[in-house]
């Protein structure tokens, strides 16, 4: 579960969700390649400021919802999960770097997207769009009631 993060001058709560084919689409994810990623993403969560909430894989592709602070953009964050995960990878199953030639893990590219904590787009949108509307009924109603 995601969690406010606290530093000296901002709160934050930033979901990421990414999913990274594996090159050429080939399917590479097994039990075991599975287990691995997931430890290894543990160990990228000690080192660096960001928390993987939720890993799903599929035979071709990986999910990542990853929480992280503000500091690091969205490139950053799945350049740094790629570039430690293909060099875990292949270090630990040998059998997968068989499988792809050019010893490259995953494809250069990726979807990200971010995720609410508190609504969606629209209910964020209506809140904006709001502020301060509370206000500003309330010093018409008050001049209206001077009016009397």
């Amino acid at each position: 579960m995601s969690e406010y993060i606290h530093k000296s001058h901002n709160v934050s709560v930033l979901l990421y969700h990414y999913v990274c084919p594996a090159k050429y689409r080939r399917v590479v994810f097994s039990e075991a390649v599975d287990g691995s990623l997931k430890e290894v993403c543990l160990e990228i969560s000690k080192r660096y400021e960001m928390e993987f909430i939720e890993i799903g894989m599929d035979k071709d592709h990986v999910h990542f919802l990853i929480q992280s602070v503000p500091a690091m953009s969205p490139t950053q964050i799945i350049r740094t999960v790629k570039s430690i995960t293909a060099r875990e990878i292949f270090r630990l199953h040998p059998e997968v770097k068989q499988k792809l030639w050019g010893g490259e893990f995953w494809t250069k590219g990726y979807y990200v997207n971010t995720v609410g904590r508190h609504g969606d787009e629209n209910t964020i949108q209506h809140y904006v769009k709001a502020q301060g509307a509370e206000k500003e009924y309330k010093r018409i109603h008050q001049q209206q009631l001077r009016l009397f």
